[in-house]
C-alpha cells in the first residue's frame, strides 16, 4: 500500500497499534480478574442470604452482581480507549508535524539549490536533532554558494589576465598592420613575449585544474630531504645574490638521514615555488631561511610523526585578513601587483594540492605585515 511509505501514517498506525493493545491488555485482565475474584467485597451479604435459605436468590444477585460490574469497567474500559485512540491521533499529528515540516523544508530548499539559489536557507528547529541536521544543511549551502562564488571569481579572473597580454599583443599588430610600428625582429620579440604570457597562463590553469581533480602522476618513494633541499637552494641563490638576500640552511633540528614519502620533483616544485615567493616579497638586506626536521606524533594533532620543511623569510609578511585566502585562486596579497611581478596568482594553491596529493599539509603564518612570514610543508616520514 502507498500510504504505508508515507512517515505520518507510519507514525499514526504506530501509535494506534500501542493504543489498541493497551487496551486489549486491559480488558483480558479485568476477564481474569471478574472469573477468578468475583465480587469479593459483597461476599458476607451474600453469606447472610444463604443461612436464610435464599439460595436461588444469592446465585441471582451474584450474577446480576458481576454483570453489572463487568459493563461499568467495560463501559469505563470503552471511554479510556476512545480518550486514548483521540489522544493517540492528535500526539501522532503533532509528531508527524514536528518531524515533516523540517524534512519538507529540507526537500524544497534543496530543489532552491539543485536549480542555482545557492542563497537558500532552513530554519533553525526547536528539536536538538533537526537543528543539527538544519545547521549541517545550511552550512553545506554555504559551502556551495562560496564555491560558486569562487567558481565565478575563477572566470572573471582568467578573462582578466588574458585581456592584458591579448591587449597589448593586438596593440602591437595593430601597429605593425598601420606602419606606426616597424616591421622587425625587435618588435616581433615584443609580440612573442607577450604570447609566452599567455601560454604560462594557460599552463598554470592547466596544471591547476589537473592537480584538483587529482588527475596527476605522482612516483612516491623514500627520499631523503635534505641533499632535495640543498639542489632546490642551488638553483635559487643567484637569484637571491642579485636582490641582496642572503639564503640560509638551518638543518639544527633534522636528523641527518630525514626521508619522507614523496615525489621528489614535486617536492621540489612545492619548494621551488616557495623560495621563489620568499625572493619576491623580501626586501633587499633580507634574510631567508631553510629549516627542516620532525614533528612529534600527537595523540590528539598530530596522530604519526611528519617531516617538516620552512621557509621563513623577513619580508613584508601577510596581513591577519589575507592569510585565509592565501592560498585561492588568483589571490595576491598585494592587489596592485601584476603578473609581471606577482605571478600568475596560483602558484600556492597548485603547492597545497600537491601537498595533499602527498599526504602532506602546506600551511602559512605571519606576524604581521613588516614581520616576515613562515610556510611549512609536512610530509609522510620514512622511519
Amino acid at each position: 500500500m502507498s500510504f504505508w511509505r508515507q512517515l505520518r501514517w507510519r507514525i499514526v498506525i504506530g501509535h494506534m497499534a500501542v493504543v489498541l493493545v493497551g487496551v486489549t491488555t486491559l480488558i483480558l485482565a479485568v476477564e481474569i480478574i471478574i472469573s477468578q475474584i468475583g465480587p469479593v467485597d459483597i461476599q458476607p451479604s451474600l453469606l447472610i442470604l444463604a443461612e436464610a435459605g435464599e439460595e436461588a436468590a444469592v446465585e441471582r444477585v451474584k450474577l446480576e452482581l458481576v454483570e453489572t460490574f463487568r459493563s461499568a469497567v467495560m463501559r469505563a474500559l470503552l471511554v479510556a480507549g476512545l480518550g486514548a485512540a483521540l489522544m493517540g491521533l492528535l500526539a501522532s499529528f503533532w509528531l508527524a508535524w514536528q518531524i515533516l515540516r523540517p524534512l519538507n523544508q529540507i526537500a524544497h530548499s534543496s530543489q532552491c539549490i539543485a536549480e542555482g539559489r545557492y542563497d537558500e536557507r532552513i530554519p533553525t528547529s526547536s528539536s536538538d536533532e533537526l537543528a543539527q541536521v538544519a545547521a549541517h544543511f545550511n552550512q553545506m549551502a554555504a559551502a556551495l554558494q562560496e564555491m560558486e562564488a569562487q567558481r565565478v571569481a575563477l572566470i572573471g579572473n582568467v578573462a582578466h589576465e588574458l585581456r592584458t597580454p591579448l591587449t597589448g599583443l593586438a596593440g602591437y599588430l595593430e601597429g605593425v598592420m598601420d606602419g606606426v610600428l616597424p616591421n622587425d625582429p625587435e618588435t616581433f620579440a615584443v609580440m612573442y613575449q607577450e604570447t609566452r604570457r599567455m601560454r604560462r597562463l594557460v599552463d598554470d590553469l592547466q596544471a591547476l585544474s589537473r592537480v584538483e581533480a587529482g588527475r596527476i602522476d605522482l612516483h612516491l618513494e623514500a627520499t631523503p630531504l635534505l641533499p632535495l633541499l640543498e639542489r632546490v637552494a642551488t638553483q635559487v641563490r643567484p637569484q637571491a645574490e642579485i636582490n641582496s638576500l642572503t639564503l640560509e640552511m638551518d638543518f639544527g633540528q633534522a636528523p641527518p638521514n630525514l626521508q619522507a614519502q614523496v615525489d621528489p620533483d614535486r617536492t621540489a616544485q612545492i619548494v621551488l615555488n616557495l623560495l621563489s615567493n620568499a625572493i619576491r616579497y623580501t626586501p633587499p638586506d633580507g634574510r631567508i631561511q631553510v629549516r627542516a626536521g620532525v614533528v612529534v606524533a600527537d595523540e590528539t594533532a598530530v596522530p604519526e610523526p611528519l617531516a617538516y620543511i620552512e621557509i621563513v623569510d623577513s619580508g613584508v609578511g601577510i596581513a591577519a585578513q589575507d592569510l585565509p585566502y592565501l592560498f585561492e585562486r588568483f589571490y595576491r596579497v598585494d592587489q596592485s601587483r601584476s603578473r609581471h611581478s606577482g605571478g600568475s596568482g596560483i602558484g600556492l594553491t597548485i603547492a597545497r594540492h600537491l601537498a595533499w596529493a602527498m599526504g602532506g599539509e602546506l600551511t602559512a603564518h605571519s606576524d604581521g605585515l613588516g614581520k616576515g612570514s613562515r610556510f611549512r610543508l609536512t610530509l609522510p616520514l620514512v622511519n
